[in-house]
């Protein structure tokens, strides 16, 4: 899955390839399970398990393992197909261990709150449809969530926060994908080490996550909220709330190495917001898609920064504003850098200390429809190697506040990309049903 050129996740590929595997799982529950297990790990409960992985051991295809906590134990997962473990309906279980995850599919994990003293909270490798509905994964040594070469799907609230490494970390064409479609928040703040970290791998908000105030840790782990690589590629779709971006060290959004971005309006804003030197950075042919309603502001550099062959798409109503810093010649609300291009559609730029676009090395930017005001740089500046394409009156040597060089007198480029759409829920929401009818205490 791809959004270079026309290259946003085509809308159907998602939902046709991931959400089948969901809708396989939910046909396994269609008649009743076979077994149901209880774990009580206080031992106050006559004839129940007194730990999670004594009923792992003896359960089969199609069980229930219905926990009361606290668990003071790491639990293994492995090899397990259809199977259901977690809180009653409507109450949580703590569990004082590691949950790993692996050669498994079709788990789903309710209301647990896992946090681990030595490692990773919830470790997932080489595991299909794991669910984490109302889970959390909260102060651990490591990272709050692992998933190697794995798929998992976050149904809020959720919350995976004061990791001592990182929030969530995706590897070896791992995929994220957080819904929210109660409106309950899912968080993953305060981190050290990046909010989320994706190696060839993808990860999907659809909307009410906020990925706040993670700073650099150790060794080479930043202290970006997102931080892509390797080709990583992320959706924040703004559908049941706002994703909101704020208040991370290094900056809010890296790309590096071909990586992929879009944020885009499903009814909600994307805010980035006061994430230090950068709002959104990318290089080494990475890309950054933005549609309507994403607002980026309160930064000490750009908004955007493109640099070493990067691309910027930004088409609507799109207003970033107050970025930059006083002294800084290189500061500017877009900076377009080495060989890098930005195209703009409508929106709007204003209040930045510098130019609103500043292109450098081999850059072009191609914008029309676009409101600039108060920027105390003007509307573009370049070096001599940089060019623009835009609906101004006439060249540079006219328009207010334009130092930028037009190469030719064409026009600008046509450029036509698709807003992606919500998923189909239904299948994980006849999942979400099924375990309530099974958990809730008669």
């Amino acid at each position: 899955m791809s959004i270079s050129s026309n290259r946003l996740f085509p809308a159907g590929l998602f939902s046709l390839k991931r959400w089948g595997l969901l809708l396989a799982f939910a046909i396994c529950f269609s008649a009743p399970s076979r077994t149901q297990s209880v774990v009580d790990c206080t031992g106050t409960t006559p004839g129940a398990f007194t730990t999670i992985n004594a009923a792992v051991s003896s359960a089969g295809p199609g069980t229930f393992i219905l926990v009361t906590g606290p668990c003071n134990e790491d639990v293994s997962l492995s090899n397990q197909t259809n199977i259901f473990l977690g809180a009653w309906y409507g109450t949580r279980a703590t569990v004082n261990g590691q949950i790993s995850v692996s050669g498994s599919h079709g788990v789903y994990l309710y209301g647990l709150d896992v946090s681990s003293a030595t490692r990773t909270g919830i470790s997932v490798a080489s595991t299909q449809a794991l669910i984490l509905d109302s889970c959390t994964s909260n102060g651990n040594a490591a990272n709050g969530l692992d998933l190697t070469a794995s798929e998992a799907l976050i149904i809020s609230p959720a919350s995976f926060d004061n990791n001592a490494r990182g929030g969530i970390n995706l590897f070896g064409n791992s995929t994220a994908q957080l819904t929210s479609w109660s409106g309950q928040p899912i968080d993953i703040s305060n981190n050290r080490g990046p909010g989320v970290y994706a190696a060839q791998s993808s990860f999907y908000s659809f909307g009410h996550t906020t990925v706040a105030n993670n700073s650099a840790g150790t060794g080479s782990l930043s202290g970006f909220g997102v931080d892509l690589r390797g080709g990583g590629k992320a959706q924040f779709g703004a559908i049941s709330g706002p994703n909101i971006i704020t208040g991370n060290q290094q900056g809010g959004v890296s790309l590096q190495e071909t990586a992929e971005v879009s944020f885009w309006n499903g009814g909600s804003q994307n805010l980035i917001q006061n994430n230090g030197p950068v709002g959104v950075t990318a290089g080494f042919g990475s890309q950054v898609t933005f549609f309507t309603d994403v607002e980026v502001s309160g930064h000490s550099g750009p908004a955007l920064d493109l640099y070493a062959s990067s691309q910027g798409y930004l088409f609507g109503a799109n207003y970033l504003h107050n970025n930059g810093a006083a002294g800084d010649p290189r500061s500017a609300a877009i900076r377009v850098d080495g060989n890098s291009e930005a195209f703009l559609r409508g929106g709007s730029v204003s209040q930045n200390i510098g130019p609103a676009i500043l292109a450098l090395v081999n850059s072009s930017v191609d914008f029309n429809g676009v409101t600039f005001s108060s920027n105390t740089g003007g509307v573009i500046a370049c070096d001599s190697s940089a060019y623009m394409v835009a609906d101004l009156a006439t060249g540079y040597t006219t328009a207010p506040g334009v130092s930028c060089r037009t190469p030719h007198s064409l026009g600008n480029r046509l450029l036509t990309k698709l807003q992606p759409t919500a998923p189909d829920w239904s299948a994980l929401k006849a999942l979400q049903s099924k375990y309530m009818a099974r958990a809730t205490r008669k």
